[in-house]
């Protein structure tokens, strides 16, 4: 097993009790995503955590398959989901490139503080892209570190290396926004980043 999943394994139950760190910006940030929403839509989260946010957009949706790597964040996830009673959402341990795209089926992709714990995070948008309606939004939230100068860059990799933390890349808001553009979104809508470790929001339009 990946050293990052068993990381999240482990964490999970912790995680899944810590309360939002800034909620007005969380609110800001639902907010935007719901103006993209629509009672008709099928929505895709990857990297889905515990699953609370896809618990709130369910209600404006038609559906949701919220996905995660981490076996515990589902199972947190799917325990939630029944003191809902929500029936459209769908809680599954799986990466994006588990899910077929042949047809192209989901009218929103979301990513939220998910890019930068992905090695590839470009074949991540890509294959965000793939899954996409044409006129779907992708949806993320992305801690960009490259900028700062860190004793970060020295330590996370070795955290890294010995499974105590996640993998972590110091991704520029730039090269962000590059990625995107060159797999064929447009960006219309950009939140923060406020300072240099907060992230960055942006929607997409495919």
């Amino acid at each position: 097993m990946d050293k990052s999943v068993r990381f999240w394994n482990r964490y999970a139950r912790k995680y899944a009790k810590q309360p939002i760190a800034d909620p007005e910006t969380y609110q800001k940030k639902l907010h935007l995503t719901q103006k993209y929403l629509s009672p008709e839509s099928s929505v895709l989260e990857f990297g889905c955590g515990t699953g609370s946010t896809a618990i709130i957009h369910a209600p404006k949706v038609k559906n949701i398959v919220a996905i995660d790597s981490s076996q515990m964040m589902v199972d947190i996830a799917n325990q939630k989901l029944v003191e809902t009673g929500l029936k459209n959402i769908e809680f599954k341990c799986a990466t994006l490139f588990d899910l077929p795209t042949e047809n192209k089926c989901f009218d929103a992709v979301l990513g939220l503080n998910v890019l930068h714990l992905i090695d590839d995070y470009e074949a991540s948008v890509r294959r965000a892209c793939d899954l996409l309606k044409s006129g779907g939004v992708f949806v993320t939230s992305t801690v960009c570190l490259s900028a700062r100068f860190s004793p970060l860059r020295l330590v996370l990799p070795i955290g890294a290396a010995l499974g105590l933390i996640p993998r972590v890349q110091f991704l520029a808001v730039e090269s962000l926004e590059r990625a995107f553009v060159e797999c064929g979104f447009t960006l219309i809508e950009k939140l923060g980043p406020k300072k240099r470790s907060d992230a960055v929001f942006l929607i997409a339009r495919k």
